[in-house]
C-alpha cells in the first residue's frame, strides 16, 4: 500500500511540476515584450513619422507616449485614418500624456489628432509580427 501512495503522492508532484513549467512557458512570450519610447528623448512630437523604422516590432510591445495632454494626445486609427489624417467613429483616444499601449500583431496606426498635427507627421505606422 505505501508504494501505491507513494506512486499517487509523485503523480501529483509530476502534475504541479507540469502546471508550473506550462505556466512559465505561457509567460515567455510576455517577458520577451519590449517597451519603446515613442520617438525617445523628443517624445511623440511632430514628424515622428519615420520613428519607426528600422524597429522590429512585435505582439505584446508596449509603446510608450509621452507628451503635453494640453496641446496633443494620441488616436488610435485604421489605415483610412492614419492615410487620410481623420479620426474614425469609436476610435480610442488617449490623453494622458504618458500612455502605454500594447501593439496588437498585425499593423497598428497612432495619430494625433488635434488640428493640423498629423498633417504636420505626428502619426506613426507600427506592424507587429
Amino acid at each position: 500500500m505505501a508504494k501505491g501512495r507513494g506512486s499517487a503522492s509523485w503523480s501529483a508532484q509530476a502534475i504541479v511540476a507540469l502546471m508550473l513549467v506550462s505556466v512559465l512557458l505561457l509567460q515567455a512570450d510576455y517577458v520577451q515584450a519590449a517597451t519603446y519610447t515613442v520617438g525617445e528623448s523628443n517624445g511623440w512630437a511632430f514628424n515622428a513619422v519615420g520613428w519607426p523604422s528600422g524597429k522590429h516590432f512585435k505582439a505584446g510591445d508596449v509603446l510608450v507616449f509621452n507628451y503635453n495632454p494640453r496641446i496633443h494626445n494620441v488616436v488610435a486609427v485604421d489605415s483610412g485614418g492614419y492615410n487620410n489624417c481623420k479620426t474614425p467613429a469609436r476610435a480610442r483616444t488617449y490623453t494622458s500624456g504618458k500612455d502605454r499601449i500594447t501593439l496588437s500583431k498585425g499593423q497598428n496606426f497612432f495619430i494625433c489628432n488635434f488640428p493640423g498635427h498629423c498633417e504636420a507627421a505626428m502619426k506613426i505606422a507600427v506592424t507587429a509580427v
